[in-house]
């Protein structure tokens, strides 16, 4: 994972926050590998923060699978295949295109509101592209994303979604980086945004499934 000292430190209250949003995120882009054991104490010393609240996000990692507990040593990054990730993403197809379907048809002064209100994650995760931030990037994206389905009113839906796309990785958002297109691929979210406000549940379900399908495309995880 790359060391965060050019990032400013978040205020004390939301340290927790902060470190388990990153780790999450670097565990997703490959940042922290796959079968590698991690300490809280040099995480903490990358992310320029105590030990303890990278200990209390690695051990909420653990109990949604993300990682192992190795005793008196600390985490193992655990492995997800690729028929795994086949899996994941079908589900999230299933889930995410007609929801998002509902949430662009749907109408309302209030929820054009909350949805442009969105933007500015966008011009962030713009911003993180370009910077080639992944960690920045996935985080951004990932609450772009759950703020978008909670529109929908579903509080489980959201909660489901979350965790399928954690369990994702996205070893391959490197290499699209690093080629320049990751902006080209932020744009869809503007485009998210835009089919929404016009209220055409064909454009964005379509936008949701090119997007989704980057899973296993140009974003994939490197064959284990």
């Amino acid at each position: 994972m790359t060391e965060q000292t050019s990032a400013p430190r978040p205020p004390r209250a939301s340290i927790r926050q902060y470190v388990a949003d990153t780790l999450r995120a670097a565990l997703i882009a490959g940042e922290l590998a796959p079968g590698q054991v991690y300490s809280a104490p040099a995480l903490a010393k990358q992310l320029d923060v105590s030990a303890t609240p990278v200990r209390e996000a690695m051990l909420d990692l653990a109990r949604d699978g993300m990682v192992d507990v190795v005793p008196n040593t600390g985490f193992r990054i655990t492995q997800v295949t690729p028929r795994d990730l086949d899996q994941i993403t079908e589900v999230r197809l299933l889930l995410e295109v007609p929801i998002m379907g509902e949430v662009a048809a749907a109408s309302g002064a209030e929820r054009d509101t909350q949805v442009n209100a969105l933007r500015p994650i966008v011009d962030e995760m713009v911003d993180a592209a370009r910077r080639k931030d992944l960690t920045s990037y996935l985080s951004a994206d990932a609450t772009f994303h759950t703020r978008f389905l909670a529109l929908h009113g579903n509080d489980i839906l959201v909660a489901t979604v979350r965790e399928l796309r954690d369990r994702t990785r996205l070893h391959g958002l490197k290499g699209v980086a690093d080629a320049g297109h990751l902006v080209e691929n932020t744009n869809e979210h503007y485009a998210m945004i835009d089919a929404a406000l016009e209220h055409d549940r064909a454009a964005m379900e379509q936008i949701m499934r090119d997007h989704i399908g980057h899973v296993r495309t140009n974003w994939a995880a490197e064959e284990n």
